[in-house]
């Protein structure tokens, strides 16, 4: 994968993740409806590729707005891994030397793999993670929209104790992936399968499109490290 291809796609998935955040907005709350359809015309544009470098900066400001008026992140993880999307894509419109754009985008590739690895040392670490009690305690207490029907996953704990353990092995091992490009690609699938899950259970929809919108650049950073030449060569 070229590094334009990449950042093209990127600026694509990057378009419809904002794209379906300003929708929901919209549709839950008639509060600052100007800037929000400002985005979805920006958002619109970077889709379509037109001036995507200065489309960017004006989501950029948009961004900046928004921290601004929710005080922070509005919906924390998801608009920080967006926050860094965006600024990984202006960085490689707007340095002057290649060599610097692909050290932007690759950034963005690392980020991506240390948010798994993270977040499963995290896990690991946790006495609750490895019995079980603190997925059986997501679904017990939980106050993302989980239904009844799902909350009866809290009373099979040899379920929620596997699951756990395959969710901490897994981020902990993704860095692995990186070694091969089916590895990657089957990674890939399975964090994107995980992410899909969580939004079916527990309404966390944003976090699996931006997360999507960062897996070009580490596509592109394994054929990139692997495929003959070096990040930095």
């Amino acid at each position: 994968m070229t590094l334009d291809f990449a950042v093209r796609a990127t600026e694509i998935l990057l378009g419809l993740a904002f794209l379906q955040q300003s929708i929901e907005y919209l549709l839950s709350n008639r509060r600052l409806h100007l800037l929000f359809l400002a985005r979805v015309g920006m958002c619109l544009l970077l889709i379509s590729g037109f001036q995507t470098g200065w489309v960017l900066v004006g989501l950029a400001v948009l961004s900046l707005g928004m921290l601004y008026r929710f005080d922070g992140p509005y919906n924390g993880g998801s608009d920080r891994m967006s926050l860094l999307v965006l600024a990984c894509l202006l960085l490689v419109h707007f340095l002057p030397e290649s060599h610097w754009q692909e050290l932007a985008f690759g950034y963005l590739a690392v980020q991506l793999v240390l948010s798994y690895f993270i977040s499963g040392w995290v896990k690991i670490v946790n006495p609750a993670w490895r019995n079980g009690r603190a997925l059986q305690d997501v679904f017990l207490y939980s106050a993302y929209p989980v239904s009844e029907s799902l909350r009866a996953f809290a009373a099979r704990p040899t379920l929620l104790f596997g699951a756990s353990w395959m969710v901490m092995l897994f981020e902990l091992i993704f860095p692995f992936s990186l070694l091969t490009q089916p590895s990657l690609i089957a990674g890939l699938l399975i964090a994107a399968l995980f992410h899909f899950l969580n939004a079916c259970f527990f309404g966390l929809n944003r976090f699996f499109w931006i997360w999507l919108a960062a897996y070009p650049s580490i596509i592109w950073l394994q054929g990139r490290l692997f495929g003959g030449s070096a990040l930095l060569g």
